[in-house]
């Protein structure tokens, strides 16, 4: 750990807090429809949309027609995705490498994927996806699964914020709102900047050329910029290469490695300010923020820490010429960067489901792969994916607020509305469905030696963590991975995408309907009983609700996996 180190925590913790203000309060005027600087240029558009669609924009939607069309919208996208994987090599256009159809079953996968926000790649996007298929399937849905996390976020704060409503707000105009004033403004900048440090923009055919050792290599190129850029704004994560952000044709500088990382927080820390500016109680949009920015400092230092020792399997080992430097473990980091940005890097795209890193996790030390992978557990709270870190986080608030109300033993209250037992309901069924996934597909594949422990690599407690990691990123709509497990099987292919699915559906749904019963209660004034929410009390109580339902989950698995594999490398009985 060096003073370096934790200047660039400083400096990339700084410019995120500085922008929390201006992000949010532009979003919640975009999200509530009033007027923005954008509108001349693109209120017109807006209004050509909803014309040609059909789309009535002054109507609204109660919880159910609002989840009906957002499942519409998944599901008619995610097909239009699969046709395309599946009929690339005969589709007319930006094929100049004439890649074939792509299989089945990782069609499957990869459009589940793409369409989940979750972005997980058991393939080589390079020989494997053609521009088209990168640019009108996958790019797209980078666009698209973030204006739906965004939409649902919305409309649970509308949720909160109304009362006496039968309707949360219109599905269509929320995520047509999304696309043109937030997404595409941004990453239309946000690419020129990435396009201005050597990022490449073209359809060109792959360079054919020859090594210093006179070896024949073909260097790919394409659309990067475009597809980096909602890649990490939309915390999505699906890489233009398998390298991710490794690559130096998706990160080559310094400069666009700490812009990715700070794109991959800017909308999710922006959304708690506008939770604060849409419910008329600025003083919990910050609380909320601030327990967001405690776990992730923890996390973070946790991680830097742990990496910052030499692995204990090669400790010891010649340090020349050797990836494990004396200042820490740099196997499978990415060496321009280092031990902090990476670990930075790392905890950032867990904490916010997206699997963009800089370094590959399955390198990490025991106890640096417990935090990335207790991150996601948590189910990414810790800001998140845009939209999805937001309704997550405020999933564990009813949780909080409704401890709070027995410890005072009086009916709990969040922001006026008395959280009864159908809300309840609808918040542990959404923090009950993840680890039931999860735990069980796990032990499922740990048990079936043909179909989960075929294509593992590592045996023993890290073994385990690498197929427990690749079922908590699929459901927790992550999409980083342990690199030890090839998932690129029939099975792990089919069961991973529909893992993905119910990993972001059968948990939006529970949120939709938890939104639809508060905008139905009535606003009850504040007495002496009611705990307040915002504050350091508050912060305190939500942080430790969160590590609290968390540990009670998933604490089993995780002693059985990095735990116990830290135990044991440190005893020396790993090998």
């Amino acid at each position: 750990m060096t003073t370096n180190g934790w200047l660039q925590f400083g400096l990339f913790s700084a410019i995120l807090l500085a922008s929390v203000r201006p992000v949010g309060a532009y979003m919640a005027r975009v999200l509530e429809g009033r007027g923005t600087w954008l509108d001349p240029i693109l209120r017109p558009i807006e209004r050509l949309i909803y014309k040609a669609s059909g789309v009535k924009a002054h109507e609204e939607m109660n919880w159910r027609e609002y989840a009906f069309a957002m499942l519409g919208f998944s599901a008619v996208s995610m097909l239009m995705t699969y046709a395309i994987e599946r009929l690339q090599l005969l589709l007319p256009l930006w094929n100049p490498q004439k890649l074939v159809a792509v299989g089945p079953d990782l069609a499957w996968s990869t459009a589940a994927s793409f369409t989940t926000n979750t972005n997980w790649q058991s393939y080589v996007p390079e020989s494997t996806m053609s521009y088209l298929t990168q640019m009108v399937g996958l790019a797209y849905h980078n666009f698209g699964s973030a204006a739906v996390g965004l939409a649902v976020a919305v409309a649970l704060i509308r949720g909160i914020k109304r009362t006496e409503s039968k309707t949360i707000g219109n599905f269509w105009v929320d995520v047509t709102r999304s696309f043109l004033y937030i997404l595409v403004p941004a990453c239309v900048l946000y690419a020129l900047v990435l396009v201005w440090q050597g990022v490449p923009q073209n359809l060109h055919a792959y360079t054919a050329a020859t090594g210093l050792e006179g070896t024949a290599q073909s260097i790919a190129q394409g659309p990067v910029a475009s597809q980096e850029a909602i890649k990490m704004l939309g915390t999505n994560g699906g890489g233009f290469f398998n390298a991710n952000s490794s690559h130096p044709f998706e990160n080559p500088t310094p400069l666009t490695n700490m812009i990715q990382m700070l794109s991959i927080f800017l909308i999710p820390a922006g959304l708690t300010y506008t939770l604060g500016r849409m419910t008329g109680s600025p003083g919990h949009g910050w609380a909320v923020l601030a327990t967001m920015f405690v776990l992730f400092t923890v996390g973070f230092s946790v991680v830097y820490w742990a990496e910052s020792h030499p692995h204990e399997l090669i400790h010891g080992a010649a340090q020349t010429g050797s990836l494990t430097a004396p200042a820490g473990n740099m196997e499978g980091k990415e060496v321009r960067f280092g031990i902090a940005s990476t670990s930075l890097f790392a905890t950032a795209t867990t904490d916010a489901s997206c699997g963009a890193v800089n370094g590959m996790h399955d390198s990490f030390t025991p106890l640096g792969g417990l935090v990335v992978l207790t991150n996601i557990m948590l189910g990414e709270v810790v800001f998140g994916g845009v939209g999805a870190g937001m309704y997550g986080i405020l999933i564990f608030v009813v949780q909080a607020v409704f401890i709070a109300g027995l410890m005072v033993g009086r009916t709990p209250e969040y922001l006026g509305k008395k959280i009864e037992a159908y809300d309840v309901k609808m918040s542990m069924l959404y923090v009950l469905i993840f680890p039931l996934i999860i735990l069980s597909l796990t032990a499922v594949f740990v048990l079936s030696p043909q179909i989960g422990l075929s294509s593992l690599n590592n045996q023993g407690p890290h073994g385990l963590s690498e197929i427990l990691y690749a079922f908590t990123s699929a459901v927790g709509n992550n999409g980083s991975a342990f690199a030890g497990l090839n998932a690129n099987t029939w099975w792990y292919n089919v069961v991973l995408g529909w893992a993905m699915l119910a990993g972001r559906f059968l948990m939006i749904v529970p949120v939709l309907a938890l939104a639809g019963n508060l905008a139905l209660k009535k606003s009850v004034p504040p007495s002496p009983g009611t705990f307040p929410v915002n504050g350091a009390m508050f912060t305190v109580l939500l942080t430790g609700t969160i590590l609290i339902l968390g540990a009670l989950t998933f604490f089993p698995a995780l002693s059985l996996g990095p735990i116990l594999e830290h135990l044991l490398l440190k005893s020396g009985q790993l090998f």
